[in-house]
């Protein structure tokens, strides 16, 4: 598996829009790894996860060719991680040289915005509802949503993912798993979990995770085996409010054996 991490911001990117605050303008003058856009990822190339207002920017910063991609999955509906208007640059008329259809697969909301949205569909996009524990072949791998503590009005997902003998846990937009979620996963694999640290050291643990709930997540997935002595664990998903750089995030999870996330990262297995 080829994991393409494209953002690792949370909805107002890091440095922010607007902000001007000591940590934005760090982040500014540092640039490098400090420079967090909306979050999204790419799978071998052809699976896409989440589609941001910032894929435009992915594509031209990391010479993407998203005309690859056959299926595209969404994890819920915030702005951050859904920009369906720019879909519709993907048909006739605006692509060319693209196969179709393009497989779309989220909750019940994604998929009714994307029609709303899309302004035309029949044999160029399939709309997929995906939900909880319910396993899917899309593509040459097994999606398996979960439920995630996020949005209380909608149904948000994480996703394990697997692809011949790798397993990803996609798990962000979270606070701490409900407990549907970790009885699922205590019965399987892990090779490679992206987990949310919005909250950074915010006393927070619902809707995103905080530096301990990270901690916490991974130990627990250790002590049930779902992680092996291999496996990686990554954060990503950073508010600027929170004040850490890539290097304060690096010194604060490097102890714990595990790894900062950044925009442009490729984790191959």
């Amino acid at each position: 598996m080829k994991l393409h991490i494209l953002g690792t911001a949370a909805s107002e990117g890091f440095p922010a829009l607007f902000c001007r605050c000591e940590h934005c303008l760090k982040a500014r003058q540092l640039g490098g790894k400090n420079i967090r856009t909306r979050t999204s990822a790419i799978i071998d190339d052809t699976i896409k996860i989440d589609f941001p207002p910032d894929t435009l920017h992915h594509v031209l910063c990391d010479a993407l060719d998203l005309s690859k991609i056959e299926h595209l999955l969404f994890t819920h509906t915030h702005h951050d991680h859904f920009y369906p208007e720019d879909l519709n640059m993907r048909l006739p008329g605006y692509a060319h040289g693209v196969k179709y259809p393009l497989h779309i697969h989220g909750n019940d909301a994604a998929l009714a915005k994307c029609s709303q949205t899309l302004k035309k569909q029949n044999e160029h996009v399939k709309l997929h509802l995906l939900k909880p524990f319910q396993t899917h072949q899309i593509g040459d791998a097994l999606v398996t949503p979960l439920l995630a503590d996020h949005n209380q009005i909608e149904t948000c997902l994480l996703f394990h993912i697997k692809k011949g003998n790798t397993s990803l846990l996609y798990g962000h937009d979270t606070g701490w798993f409900p407990d549907e979620t970790w009885i699922w996963l205590e019965n399987t694999k892990v090779d490679i979990a992206l987990l949310d640290c919005t909250n950074g050291n915010l006393q927070e643990y619902r809707n995103h995770m905080n530096v301990n709930a990270v901690i916490e997540t991974k130990n627990r997935l250790q002590q049930s085996n779902v992680l092996s002595d291999q496996s990686k664990v990554y954060v990503t998903h950073f508010s600027h409010n929170i004040g850490l750089l890539h290097e304060d995030l690096i010194q604060i999870f490097q102890p714990h054996d595990i790894e900062v996330a950044y925009d442009g990262l490729i984790i191959k297995t």
